[in-house]
């Protein structure tokens, strides 16, 4: 590893860490704040009986390579057993994969189930295949973004930290 505190043109944040990992990817660890010093702990899942994982296991190690904590559920989780996850790993966000067209039926379950155990400040994303009019939907659900097949493994990863680093702001202020 390359230690890059300088970053991006020599701007350096407070509570980010640069490195470049072995494929000379820029690495930003993100911290979710100065006194727990640990990186944002993001869940992976592949809610209900689609079988395909191959994506949501390159989200887990494009996630894992931007310098977050990732666990991926593995394949044929129910909403139940993702919101457990979510919680039992104090999860920061969670990103579910769908790809059966089951997407506006899980993903309201997770949702709720969340709030209901008191983690509404969870993120959530969805990724896969996913109709574009289905979008606003999802989005009026409380899912946070949708990412569609061809969307960019660094942006993804730009916009999560970007979007949980504005969460954190906006809990200390």
């Amino acid at each position: 590893m390359v230690d890059d505190t300088q970053g991006n043109a020599g701007r350096s944040e407070p509570g980010h860490r640069r490195r470049r990992s072995r494929m000379g990817l820029t690495v930003r660890q993100r911290l979710v704040s100065a006194a727990v010093k640990r990186p944002y702990r993001v869940v992976v899942a592949k809610p209900g009986l689609d079988g395909h994982d191959r994506g949501a296991k390159v989200i887990a190690r494009a996630l894992r390579d931007a310098g977050f904590e990732v666990i991926y559920t593995g394949l044929h989780q129910t909403a139940d057993q993702v919101v457990q996850a979510v919680v039992q790993e104090d999860a920061d966000a969670v990103g579910l994969s769908l790809l059966s067209g089951a997407h506006l039926t899980l993903v309201p379950r997770v949702i709720e189930g969340l709030k209901e155990l008191g983690r509404d400040d969870v993120l959530v994303i969805v990724g896969g295949i996913i109709p574009e009019d289905d979008i606003p939907v999802l989005k009026a659900m409380g899912v946070a973004e949708v990412f569609t097949p061809g969307a960019p493994l660094p942006a993804i990863g730009a916009w999560l930290g970007e979007a949980l680093d504005e969460r954190e702001r906006g809990e200390d202020a």
